[in-house]
């Protein structure tokens, strides 16, 4: 199951990542022979499936159906139910696909329909046209097609980010059990970082440049007693908050990491359409 799910997957991401990779040369008469056309724009961008057409029956993507595409020409992302990830290589318009990993849940319902459509309907080569927010996929006898569209990421400052694990080096954990969901913060324009560290109510003023961020006065809470959890996470966020932190933004993730390799990230969902 999973070799069928993975090449698949791989095949869409084959179809994207060449076109991000590769210019088409010109040749023959045309004027711009021995130039190199421009890249399609497809790579940092966070693309949401929106609908799988496959002879004139449309199916419509499930929520958090993406994909994503590095310059380097690894791709992953999700069929609404399991994951997927690629190396592609591609001469011309040919898509050669080598297999990646990919999850293999159990995919019951509109989710599970949506991946078997999606499954049978990328494996093998497409054309793609990408016109403003909008990324189509056509497969080369014209009876499939694969709409996108791209998804602004999350900014630093006014998002609601929500606390969903904590950072040891190279080691993420989940957050306390009984704790999920309830460490939030939006970090303001004008410097404020105001949210709740797990159980309190806080405020603080901070410094943000480009790549840190640091508390610059103390921290201001309520005075609330929760459960054992809770408490525990607000501990450990209460002290992370005490000196510099390097942050990395994600398309809607935050990660915030001090010197000693201690941190924790966050996420934001996706804006509802």
């Amino acid at each position: 199951m999973l070799k069928t799910r993975t090449t698949a997957a791989t095949a869409v991401l084959a179809s994207l990542v060449v076109l991000s990779a590769c210019g088409t040369q010109k040749s023959g008469s045309d004027p711009g022979a021995g130039t190199v056309a421009p890249d399609v724009p497809v790579t940092g961008v966070h693309w949401n499936f929106e609908t799988v057409t496959t002879e004139g029956k449309e199916s419509r993507a499930p929520d958090g159906a993406h994909l994503a595409i590095a310059a380097d020409g690894k791709a992953s992302g999700n069929s609404g139910c399991n994951g997927f990830g690629a190396d592609v290589s591609v001469q011309g318009d040919t898509v050669t696909v080598k297999q990646g990993q990919g999850t293999e849940m159990a995919c019951p319902g509109e989710r599970g329909a949506f991946e078997a459509v999606l499954q049978k309907v990328l494996d093998g080569s497409m054309k793609a046209r990408v016109e403003g927010d909008r990324l189509t996929l056509t497969s080369l006898d014209g009876k499939n097609v694969v709409a996108l569209t791209s998804e602004p990421p999350a900014p630093l400052n006014g998002t609601t980010w929500t606390v969903d694990s904590l950072l040891s080096g190279e080691t993420a954990s989940s957050v306390p059990q009984g704790s999920e969901g309830k460490a939030t913060f939006v970090i303001d324009k004008d410097g404020k970082v105001r949210g709740n560290l797990g159980c309190n109510r806080f405020t603080a003023t901070a410094k943000v440049t480009a790549t840190t961020l640091t508390v610059t006065g103390p921290v201001a809470t309520t005075r609330m007693i929760c459960s054992g959890p809770q408490m525990q996470l607000e501990t450990k966020l209460y002290e992370l908050l005490d000196g510099p932190l390097s942050y990395k933004l994600g398309h809607r993730t935050l990660t915030l990491t001090g010197a000693d390799g201690e941190g924790f990230s966050a996420t934001t969902p996706a804006p509802k359409s």
